[in-house]
């Protein structure tokens, strides 16, 4: 690379040295390395010649000599003045919170030239021909060399906007359209098999790579041979879960939706009991029911919504409830659905097979048979029938909604509640493709989705999942087929046994845990696209909540300084397959999704249901399939910049203020978390700006550095994993139970339980946390110091 071009002064006016500085963007290689290649000596050659012409449009020189960058003098203590060079310029990034260096492209404007002598010109017009032939010669000559050297991988493309736009522009309702119509015309009676088989072939077909099925025979609960009853003592009168009527003595179902209307990992048996009304079953409601009765051998009747549902369940057996029947207040519902009488189903396994806990269901694995996974009798039934057992008269059409709850002076029924789950060993498919990387191939980034179901083709949300999810998969290897690799390995994955606890990711996780956790660097969910026609609402895990809410702003069409709806960007806990992923390997996830209504303190987690209704076909949701492209083009731009920015787009002082918007409010914040919380604050911005903006600049770009960069950030959120959080909460101490709590999710339980071991327990956690966390991005500054004063 030329660095200097130094001549002294020949002639009147012509005191002033001329210096030049070209810096190559990229690695920073010179041109007498050892180990170029075609391309960089090609540029080499380009910017010798530009810089050549330049020089010689001054008069003829005395002479010229090559200086090595490092002996570049800034400033001379001789009278020689130098020129104002102004090669850079800061300028806001738009890819983080710190300033960019960036090259100013009119920065040659900056000088003034006298005009040659004419007695000089024709001397210096054979000069400049004869030296620039001369330097071209001695290059080719060097560029012939090592042309026929060991030949080098093409280097990847720098992603930019119209790069960014080609692959987008691809992705159309239409062509999402079609993806959904095919797999809706496979056979039901093949269930997850066939559509497993069918993405096998697809993605293969599309150019994929390692496209393979991965299966596991894991442990299902399955609902019995009859659907699950719920009779009135006194009346005598039974019900289905969905309120309609049915005979005792020999129940046969009417539709399939009965029989799965049923709680997947639920006790079985018969049990007979007082309804008690719970509400939404949390410390505070419960302690209000317990203040005028005993809850032991009751039966609760609790809401959906505000907490994960295995966490209240938790809550119930500790009261000493035998049983509960769970349902859905019609007005946490959205408007536009009418679901009061509809059955629902649910699941409560927190994760992956039963039968083999914390390891992968393969050949030679230990199992044990857990058909159950608490000791309680759970049914999920309507919210009309939980109308009936409340004996709560029906609402008028045209009455503003009332929140269900059991009258005063209302007498308590005594019900006998039939549950009949069974538990069988079940085969369940992933399918996995690779888009491998160019640069940095043993890095992953995992984009999933799901093709399971609760039951058979019934409920077909998953086709939604499926085929936005295939045609981004198109997308991306039709550019790659024109020669484009990302600078990451994509990894694809469509899960099987999703609806009865994530079974298949958590399975292949566990599997692929080790590698996981060293080559994972993000998780792009796909779970549920469109679920409603409301706002399009996102989750992030805080190191992405800077690239989420940039991809939303720019949807909006919000520009600086502009007026503009926030974006809905929250890091709440949801359910779905990113729950092995950010909850277990801590690993930053992001999913974008349209809903029917925003994420609320009530309707949170209402999600856990599966409601078997047409809403959730993608054609009745979304006819024209609008909603279905525009999550397909954000979640496609945004696993662009994962897979291609040098320096992933993880923003650590967003933890830190996070971390800090956590402590705030709470009560129960000490001394010693706040300081923490201060330091990793500091060292997070120091880290942000003196790390991540050198190596965000491509002419300050250094691989080594920007390999243990990524390493940090993408080690940075593993520090909030505890090791046994309460039932339902995550153990990744960053997720949010609601977007509207921004307190940490064991603190905010601590306090409910109001329990002194419990509140200093959860205390030391998040302390431990925090401290880990500070600890990681000191090391990280302590490693780059000392590479940069070996490289010195």
């Amino acid at each position: 690379m030329l660095e200097n071009i130094d001549r002294p002064a020949s002639g009147a006016g012509m005191g002033k040295d001329m210096a030049y500085r070209k810096v190559r963007a990229g690695h920073g290689a010179s041109l007498h390395s050892g180990a170029l290649d075609n391309e960089e000596l090609q540029t080499a050659s380009l910017e010798l010649e530009w810089d050549m012409e330049k020089e010689l449009e001054d008069p003829c020189m005395d002479g010229f000599q090559l200086e090595p960058a490092d002996q570049h003098i800034v400033g001379s203590s001789t009278g020689t003045t130098m020129p104002d060079l102004e090669a850079i310029q800061p300028s806001a990034s738009p890819h983080g919170r710190f300033e960019r260096l960036e090259e100013d492209p009119d920065y040659v404007t900056h000088f003034t030239r006298p005009v040659p002598n004419g007695q000089q010109k024709t001397a210096c017009l054979l000069f400049r021909y004869l030296l620039v032939g001369s330097v071209l010669f001695v290059l080719g000559l060097i560029i012939g060399r090592y042309a026929h050297g060991t030949p080098r991988p093409i280097s990847t493309p720098p992603a930019d906007t119209d790069f960014y736009h080609k692959v987008l522009s691809d992705i159309t309702a239409e062509k999402i359209q079609a993806h959904v119509r095919a797999l809706n015309s496979l056979s039901a009676e093949d269930g997850e098999l066939s559509r497993a088989l069918y993405l096998l072939q697809q993605w293969t077909e599309l150019g994929l790579t390692d496209v393979h099925l991965a299966n596991y025979s894991v442990l299902l609960s399955l609902p019995g041979s009859s659907p699950n009853t719920i009779t009135e003592k006194a009346s005598n009168r039974c019900f289905y879960p969905n309120q309609q009527p049915c005979h005792s003595e020999s129940p046969k179902p009417t539709s399939r939706d009965q029989l799965f209307s049923f709680a997947a990992y639920s006790a079985s048996g018969t049990l007979e009991g007082e309804v008690v009304d719970v509400q939404y079953g949390n410390i505070q409601d419960l302690s209000k029911v317990s203040a005028s009765t005993n809850g032991t051998s009751k039966i609760a009747l609790l809401k959906l919504g505000q907490t994960p549902l295995l966490y209240k369940l938790s809550l119930l057996a500790e009261a000493g409830f035998a049983g509960v029947l769970t349902y859905a207040d019609p007005c946490d519902l959205p408007s536009q659905q009418d679901l009061q009488n509809k059955a629902f189903g649910i699941a409560l396994n927190p994760g992956g097979d039963p039968s083999t806990p914390m390891y992968p269901s393969i050949d030679g694995s230990y199992r044990t048979l857990r058909g159950n996974l608490t000791s309680l009798l759970v049914q999920p039934v309507s919210a009309s029938l939980a109308r009936e057992l409340l004996s709560i008269p029906p609402l008028r059409q045209e009455s503003p909604c009332l929140p269900l709850s059991a009258p005063a002076t209302g007498v308590r029924k005594t019900i006998v509640l039939t549950v009949g789950t069974k538990a069988s060993y079940k085969t369940i498919y992933n399918v996995i493709g690779y888009l491998k990387g160019a640069s940095n191939p043993d890095r992953y980034v995992l984009v999933g989705g799901h093709h399971g179901s609760w039951h058979g083709g019934a409920l077909s949300e998953w086709s939604s999942s499926v085929a936005v999810l295939t045609q981004i998969v198109a997308s991306l290897t039709m550019q790659a087929r024109k020669g484009w690799q990302p600078d990451r390995t994509t990894v694809f994955c469509s899960w099987g046994g999703s609806e009865f606890g994530n079974i298949g990711s958590f399975e292949w996780g566990e599997e692929n845990r080790v590698v996981l956790r060293s080559n994972a660097v993000a998780y792009i969910s796909l779970h549920r696209p469109v679920s409603g026609r409301g706002a399009l609402c996102s989750v992030a895990s805080p190191s992405l909540l800077q690239l989420v809410s940039d991809i939303h702003k720019k949807l909006l069409n919000c520009t600086r300084g502009g007026n503009c709806v926030g974006p809905n960007v929250s890091s709440v806990q949801t359910s779905g397959d990113v729950n092995f992923f950010a909850n277990h390997l801590a690993i930053p996830t992001a999913e974008f999704a349209f809903q029917e209504t925003s994420t609320g303190e009530k309707t949170s987690f209402l999600s856990e249901a599966f409601f078997f209704d047409n809403s959730s076909v993608p054609e009745t949701l979304d006819p024209s399939f609008i909603l279905h492209e525009t999550v397909a083009k954000v979640t496609g731009e945004a696993i662009l910049r994962v897979v291609t920015d040098p320096v992933l787009p993880f923003y650590p002082l967003d933890i830190a203020l996070d971390i800090q918007n956590k402590l705030k409010d709470g009560e129960m914040s000490m001394a010693e978390l706040l300081e923490k919380a201060a330091s990793l604050r500091e060292g997070a911005t120091f880290f942000q700006s003196e790390m991540m903006r050198p190596a965000n600049d491509p002419k300050e770009r250094d691989p080594s550095h920007v390999r243990m960069l990524n390493d940090v950030l993408r080690d940075l959120e593993r520090s909030f994993i505890i090791p046994q959080p309460p039932p339902g909460l995550y153990r990744n101490l960053l997720y949010n139970l609601n977007p509207h709590t921004a307190q940490f999710s064991i603190l905010k339980y601590a306090e409910d339980a109001q329990k002194e071991g419990r509140m200093n327990e959860s205390l030391s956690q998040v302390l431990n946390a925090i401290n880990s966390a500070e600890r990681l991005i000191r090391s990280g500054l302590e490693l780059f110091e000392n590479n940069v004063i070996r490289s010195n």
